[in-house]
């Protein structure tokens, strides 16, 4: 298999502030966040990203986009390099995070358009990729309607889709059904399968371990900034469920700790 993701060691700190410091009952004025992370991925399969709330996923995610940059340590998405090539890199992925806001004013219709020229995509040429992802999501239906006035499912179907108006070959999910009904969770499952047929390189974050045993080829479980494991789903698994397994290294990590 091509390898399309290389990470290695990664690290990153952020600044407290005292407020900061007193909500999470640290004396110390930095936090690491993710601690000389490593791990690849590769052609057509789809890598999943699994840890608890504050693991330090979403910063792995955002430092892989090129929205912020590791203190040490560097990536290639693609062959590119996160710290040198970041236009490349960002032309190259599709990004998708729950902490995208989309205008209120704006429309389906307006953003799609928007997001394509951003990316160069002749009219033509965006317009019917427009047509069937808009089918395919519902979101046709409420095309000229104000992002203001629709369910949050489907503003994130509308993230989900200008996040790939270019139709690239490496996506990057952080967290795609946190927060959804069950509904539009399953309409975004199946598209993470959908581009998984297609021969799609998908990155995912989440902390769900369905998704994860649905979708994913390839697991690393994250625990306080520090990558545990990074395998196989099956062989993380071990013939367990992936709740069973990663409460047992959960348990290791900490010490035995109670949970």
């Amino acid at each position: 298999m091509n390898e399309v993701l290389s990470v290695s060691n990664l690290k990153k700190t952020f600044k407290l502030s005292k407020k900061q410091q007193r909500i999470r009952n640290l004396n110390k004025p930095v936090i690491t966040a993710t601690d000389n992370v490593s791990f690849k991925s590769y052609e057509g399969e789809v890598f999943g990203l699994l840890g608890p709330n504050g693991a330090g996923k979403t910063t792995i995610m955002r430092m892989l986009a090129t929205l912020i940059k590791p203190d040490s340590g560097d990536a290639t998405v693609g062959g590119y390099s996160i710290t040198k090539q970041e236009q490349d890199v960002r032309h190259s992925i599709g990004f998708l995070t729950n902490e995208l806001r989309l205008d209120d004013y704006f429309t389906p219709n307006y953003l799609y358009g928007f997001f394509s020229e951003m990316h160069g995509i002749p009219k033509e040429k965006y317009m019917e990729r427009k047509g069937m992802l808009f089918k395919k999501f519902g979101i046709d239906k409420f095309a000229e309607v104000k992002v203001a006035n629709l369910s949050q499912g489907m503003k994130q179907k509308i993230s989900l889709v200008i996040s790939i108006v270019h139709d690239p070959a490496i996506i990057i999910f952080d967290e795609p059904t946190n927060g959804l009904d069950v509904i539009t969770a399953k309409v975004v499952t199946d598209f993470l399968l959908e581009l998984k047929a297609q021969g799609k390189s998908v990155i995912l974050s989440t902390h769900i371990f369905s998704l994860i045993e649905r979708v994913c080829d390839r697991i690393g479980i994250i625990i306080d900034g520090k990558m545990i494991v990074d395998n196989t789903l099956a062989k993380v698994c071990n013939k367990k469920t992936l709740e069973d397994r990663f409460f047992e290294i959960f348990a290791e990590v900490k010490g035995g700790l109670a949970l």
